[in-house]
Order: C-alpha cells, then structure tokens, then sequence
C-alpha cells in the first residue's frame, strides 16, 4: 500500500503546479518525451527531477531518524533537533564564504563532514557530566549545538553577505533539485538505504536493550557506529541538497513503529516509503498555498513536526 501512495503521490505531484497540466499531457511528458514540447519541457526539467529528489531526500530523512533513535534507544533523536543538519548547515554556509564555486560533489561530501563533526561534539558533550549519556542529555546537548552552529552560520551569512544565497538550504527545499543533482544523491542515499535494512535485526536487538543484543551474538559497539554513520551519511548528503528540514525523521519513524511494530527489519523499509510520501506532499502543499510564489518545504513539515514533537516530549517526559 505504501508504494501505490508514494507512486500516487508522486504523479499528483509532477500535475499540479503553477501551470496546469492534464494527466495525459503528464503521462506522454514521462513516458514519450517530446523536447520540442514546452508542457515536456516543464514536467521533464523542472517537475520531475524535484519530485524524485523529495521521494528520497523523504526517505533519507525518515531513515536517519529511525536509525538515531534505535542506535541510542532516545524516542526524540532526529537529525534536525541533535544538531546534526546544524553541522553540515555550517559548512555549506562557510563553503559559500570561501569556496563560491566548489562543484556540487564537494559540497556534498563537505556537509557530510559537518554532520560527522557537530555529532561528535554533541556526543562529547552529552556524555561529559557524571551518569554518562542519556537520551534526555543527548536532546538537550544537541539543541545547544544546535543554536550555536545556526548562530555561526546566520553571522557568517551576514558578514559575507550570502543571505540571499543561503536562504533557500536554511528554509530548505528542492526547487533547485537537478538530474545532475539525482545522478550522484539516488545511488549514495539508496544504497545506504539498503545497507541499513541489512543491519535492521542488530539494531533491533540494541533497541531493547544492549545486554540481551550481545548475548545474541551483536557488536553493539560495532552496530552503533554503522548505524550512526548510515544516518549521518543519509542527513549529511540530503542537507547539501535540499537545506535543513527537520522533523521528517522524527514523525515518520514512530509512525512506521505503529504499523509494523519494532523490528528495523521492517522500520527502516516502511520509513523509507511513509519519509517519501510525506516529503513529496509537503512540496506539492508548498507549492499549492501562494501560487506561483512557494512556501518553503521545511514550514510545511513543521506545521506537522512540532506539535507531533511536543507530543512526544510529553509522552516520554517520565522515562527521559
């Protein structure tokens, strides 16, 4: 059912826009390309790249989220409230201090590199009090690196004079997705995605609980840091990409949680798809509110997010 939705979704999303299409003008774009054709052109260049980069920049989000949260066994861990998209926010915008005209390639394995930094920082800093780390530490650590990296990268913006250029990645959105965008983000961000599903029973095991994970046989220590790194690799590409939207890996997985119970073996697939779905709608509602004028894709998710995260911290506020 989750894939007929995301392909449903997905050619909604390609028909409906500023101009207006007809499904059969849609299919024959898709399948029968004609260059010739201006309403081709639209769909092929514009509509479809950005579609497909929402699909699985949704999945990438959603599968980060579900691995931060099994990994550290914390209900609240998301790529956007640990301050991992922070990080690599920080390095796109001193990239576009410094290094103006770095190839999208770069950049993309910059942005990694921030998120591997801001995480390592805010594990450092959550585990340095008395107790060790906990899932409440590990919050309230990243939302300090958080505001701190969105602080540097606002003054950076302002002292270079890049606000204009760095509004899209801080609001976030895939307008600016492009087929050479997809030809290197499909097959990092997929098979990464497939890599995770391989280490779904382990982190299963570690998401209840680390004694009973190594009595059958896991190297907890060694499946963490997989994992860890699946989901940094999965936000670090995405935000080089599309900019900061957070909360997608947040909802998505304790939804997918409710439909197929607690075994990654089925989270992560499931998050993957539901992560697309709600990607590529909010980019259709965006673009649907003002037209031709776009809202940015990260206030649409958040309009969803931030009431689902205030839930959440209600929720588990005790067992925090």
């Amino acid at each position: 059912m989750a894939v007929v939705g995301l392909l449903i979704s997905m050619f909604i999303a390609i028909s409906f826009g500023a101009k207006e299409m007809t499904l059969e003008t849609v299919w024959t774009a898709i399948f029968h390309y004609n260059p010739a054709l201006t309403t081709h052109q639209i769909i092929h260049e514009l509509r479809l790249p950005r579609v497909i980069g929402a699909a699985v920049i949704g999945a990438a989000f959603a599968v980060s989220g579900a691995l931060m949260q099994g990994v550290t066994r914390n209900p609240l861990a998301d790529a956007g409230i640990l301050g991992i998209n922070a990080g690599a926010m920080f390095i796109v915008a001193l990239s576009f201090a410094f290094l103006p005209n770095l190839p999208y390639s770069a950049l993309m394995l910059l942005s990694f590199a921030g998120a591997v930094l801001s995480t390592l920082f805010i594990f450092l800093l959550g585990s340095s009090s008395a107790g060790g780390l906990t899932p409440l530490r590990l919050t309230i650590a990243g939302a300090v690196v958080a505001a701190l990296l969105h602080s540097l990268s606002s003054g950076v913006a302002i002292y270079y004079d890049l606000s204009q250029d760095l509004a899209f990645w801080y609001a976030g959105g895939v307008s600016g997705v492009k087929w050479s965008h997809l030809e290197l983000l499909v097959p990092i961000l997929l098979v990464t995605i497939i890599w995770t599903m391989v280490l779904g029973r382990s982190i299963s095991l570690i998401s209840l609980d680390d004694e009973v994970a190594a009595n059958l046989g896991v190297h907890t220590k060694r499946i963490r840091i997989l994992g860890m790194t699946a989901a940094l690799i999965l936000a670090g590409v995405s935000v080089s990409a599309v900019g900061s939207i957070g909360f997608v890996g947040l909802v998505i997985p304790h939804i997918s949680r409710k439909l197929v119970g607690v075994d990654y073996r089925f989270i992560i697939p499931v998050s993957a798809l539901l992560g697309a779905v709600l990607l590529v709608l909010a980019d259709l509602g965006a673009r649907m509110v003002n037209p031709p004028r776009e809202l940015a894709i990260g206030v649409m998710v958040a309009l969803v997010g931030v009431p689902f995260f205030l839930y959440l911290a209600h929720k588990e506020r005790r067992s925090l």
